[in-house]
């Protein structure tokens, strides 16, 4: 952390109100759906963003001798949302801004956490809020489950101290369980929603689901929640669902019983992208407009692909099941966003957001158009903050990329990025670059 004088500025902060920046010639896919806009101006004013208008319009009063930047005709896209990062299991504070570093020098500028030690992420989400470090803004869940998950050893890493699943942040769910007070101490967290994992039935995913609406703040799940399966997650209205692997648990081949005892899976049925019951699950998500966090990408991960042979199979059937269903969901019109659940190596450049896009892009079959969308406003709605987030559009946070070329074009080319500007602030990519070196 950077050791600063009392009330001197923080370097990675917001600049304040009346400070206002004019960008010239962009051309802007601004996420609302429509198309790109050539030679646009983007006027910022502090934090926020004041107008996005053509080229040709007169520029609003106060912006009158303003700083200005050519963009001479490059690239603009709505700051990018990972919708599943985990950053403190364990707690690993240089590792966790290393990995918040990279991912605002590449255009992310906000992502969920869902559920960790959340003495740990509160105090990364302050730092980077308030530019103490470098990183996106942060969203983050208070789990709860079943008493038997607490054995995971997951949760004893992120509860040393205290008793997994008798903290706020990590809290066992029975039905003797006081859930006004359960939810109230998960909002203590400053937590933006409830994440609901795993070892419930449906009628207590709709108690937590039902009682955390009512105090007003969101339900993250898992797509099966075992015995709870997708079906009745999403009738339980939770806003969203995660691991798009987990839907083929709806018709299971063998009862749901618990999350470490999950029945195998029937990989076949859902080869052809058009399984019935699916199709039933997927018209009542867009109903409801229950979010899909696939993270589809995972299974091409080398955690997950392991250093056997047999493992190495798993992970590509996996992967298969997840471009399938991905694919099919896309098709019925479900909304999805872009987690990842995994991080590149240290020393890649880039975050695994962008493996993330590319295979939804070259796996699923989805526009690029309709990748970034989900990347963007999509995942601004799954982090429950689209009021602020998730498109180019005056009063937003000033939060987009800058590219070289278009992303519309091949995605590949958010690799082409050459600086991210969050909450008005400018990172430059050179400067990312240069320090890795």
């Amino acid at each position: 952390m950077t050791d600063l004088p009392p009330g001197a500025p923080t370097p990675w902060a917001a600049p304040p109100a009346g400070t206002v920046t004019v960008y010239r010639g962009a051309t802007l896919f601004d996420g609302t759906g429509g198309p790109l806009r050539p030679n646009t101006t983007i006027v910022t004013d502090g934090a926020r963003l004041h107008t996005v208008a053509a080229d040709t319009d007169p520029l609003p009063p106060h912006a009158a001798g303003a700083r200005q930047v050519d963009l001479d005709g490059r690239f603009v896209v709505p700051g990018l949302v990972d919708t599943h990062q985990h950053l403190a299991t364990p707690p690993d504070r240089p590792v966790a801004e290393a990995v918040l570093r990279r991912l605002v020098y590449s255009g992310v500028t906000a992502v969920r956490d869902m559920a960790d030690d959340l003495r740990h992420i509160g105090d990364l989400a302050r730092a980077t809020l308030v530019g103490e470090i470098p990183g996106p803004d942060i969203r983050y869940a208070a789990l709860m489950a079943g008493p038997s998950f607490f054995d995971d050893p997951r949760t004893h890493e992120v509860s040393r101290g205290a008793v997994p699943g008798a903290v706020p942040w990590m809290q066992a769910v029975t039905p003797d369980t006081d859930l006004p007070i359960a939810v109230a101490l998960a909002r203590g967290t400053h937590a933006a929603a409830v994440k609901v994992y795993a070892d419930l039935d449906a009628a207590t995913v709709a108690a937590v689901t039902a009682e955390a609406h009512r105090q007003g703040i969101a339900v993250w799940a898992h797509a099966t929640v075992f015995p709870a399966a997708p079906g009745e997650v999403v009738a339980a209205g939770v806003d969203s669902v995660s691991h798009v692997t987990l839907l083929a648990f709806e018709d299971p081949t063998e009862p749901l019983s618990s999350y470490k005892t999950k029945p195998p899976v029937d990989h076949d049925r859902f080869a052809a992208g058009d399984d019935p019951k699916l199709a039933a699950l997927f018209a009542e998500m867009r109903s409801r407009g229950t979010v899909l966090d696939a993270t589809a990408s995972m299974w091409t991960s080398d955690e997950l692909r392991g250093d056997t042979a047999e493992s190495a199979e798993r992970a590509a059937r996996n992967a298969e099941l997840a471009a399938a269903v991905t694919a099919q969901a896309y098709r019925a019109g479900v909304d999805v966003c872009t987690g990842t659940d995994h991080e590149t190596d240290p020393g890649d450049p880039f975050p695994a957001l962008y493996g993330e896009l590319a295979f939804l892009v070259g796996r699923c079959g989805i526009p690029a158009a309709d990748v970034l969308r989900s990347a963007t406003l999509v995942g601004a709605r799954a982090a429950g903050t689209e009021a602020d987030m998730g498109t180019v559009e005056p009063g937003k946070l000033a939060n987009f990329a800058v590219l070289e070329e278009n992303p519309l074009d091949d995605i590949g080319n958010l690799r082409t990025i050459t600086y991210t500007v969050r909450r008005g602030h400018r990172f430059d990519r050179a400067e990312f670059e240069k320090d890795a070196q």
